[in-house]
């Protein structure tokens, strides 16, 4: 599936690329979001499955996501500039393809073994999981879910709405900033919207960071506590921000951030560690679908809150939100066990 993820995202761009009207962008667009969707639910499968240390693969996954999103927007505009939009689909295109066909060489012989592992017998019945395990698994899930819904939210707000944040609410030190570097640069007026978009930039780099603090702390001593401290995190930051400017707001807005990112590898991990390989790769996908919905959702109602209320109303409510998941993680259980099955009956 994950040769059909790069190749079909690869072709779909291409083609793309020759689009002739907005419908067939569209269209296009739509064809290759199908590919991509891909990569969740089989992609954090495959990182969970056999190996050790978790939470920090996860993490290391997440940060790499980050990276990539960070870098489409600056390989997009550098494409743009220099070929035309039709090259921003096309060569990314064509680097997918190519990268697609490499995994498929690089992981052939690992393919064949897993179907081999994973096939079984016609004959031989399947193990059924005990009730303890699936009562385990809902109540987990469910957890995962809820929270999932309202970091989302959370998530969306932050990452949508800092740009916008930071150009209300740190003017003054955006202009002395700007003085400052032209003075040594020795160039003329400087421009605020670039010194807004760096502060932005370098707020999401630090914070992105905190994933691989977060994924080796859920290593050592399991999510609910991890959990519960990134919430409270939030809920600090979220509650202290309305009405703060410029350095002070830049500090805070950090605080938030480090607890938006760092929550990022928390439900990934739980899933990885409670659901077995039947079920995983099926809570990924409903996890995400959940999560994308919500983003979805998410923007209109920030941009309500903010035209009816400004920034301050919105801190609030993500602070509610906040407290909602520290609520929900309240009672996970202290330590997630590894999927158990009970044997079947011999016949």
């Amino acid at each position: 599936m994950m040769c059909v993820f790069f190749i079909g995202i690869g072709v779909t761009s291409i083609m793309t690329g020759f689009a002739k009207t907005p419908l067939h962008i569209g269209l296009g667009l739509f064809v290759i979001g199908m590919f991509a969707a891909i990569y969740h639910p089989v992609g954090l499968a495959i990182v969970t499955m056999k190996w050790k240390n978790t939470g920090m693969r996860i993490a290391a996954n997440g940060v790499w996501g980050n990276l990539g999103v960070a870098c489409a927007a600056l390989i997009t505009g550098y494409l743009i500039d220099n070929g035309g939009w039709r090259m921003a689909f096309i060569l990314p295109g064509i680097f997918s393809i190519a990268t697609g066909f490499a995994y498929m060489s690089l992981r052939w012989s690992s393919i064949h073994a897993d179907r081999k592992e994973t096939k079984v017998p016609a004959d031989e019945p399947r193990a059924k999981p005990s009730p303890s395990y699936r009562a385990l698994l809902i109540r987990v899930s469910a957890i995962v879910f809820l929270t999932t819904a309202v970091s989302s939210i959370i998530f969306q707000a932050t990452t949508f709405a800092l740009p916008k944040i930071f150009d209300e609410r740190l003017q003054n030190l955006a202009s002395d900033l700007s003085v400052w570097t032209n003075r040594i640069a020795g160039s003329g007026q400087g421009d605020i919207a670039t010194v807004i978009g760096s502060l932005a930039f370098i707020v999401f780099a630090v914070a992105s960071m905190a994933q691989l603090i977060v994924g080796s702390m859920l290593d050592r001593i399991g999510p609910r506590l991890v959990f519960m401290v990134v919430a409270t995190i939030q809920i600090v930051f979220f509650s202290i921000m309305p009405g703060l400017t410029d350095g002070v707001a830049l500090a805070v807005a950090l605080g938030f951030m480090l607890g938006a990112f760092g929550q990022i590898p928390i439900n990934d991990y739980m899933i990885g560690k409670t659901a077995s390989g039947a079920y995983r790769a099926r809570i990924y996908g409903i996890r995400y679908v959940v999560s994308f919905t919500v983003l979805a959702l998410a923007l209109p109602m920030i941009a309500f809150v903010h035209q009816n209320w400004g920034f301050d109303t919105l801190f609030r409510i993500l602070a509610s939100a906040a407290v909602v998941i520290l609520l929900a993680v309240a009672i996970l259980p202290r330590k997630l066990p590894t999927p158990e099955v009970e044997p079947t009956a011999a016949e």
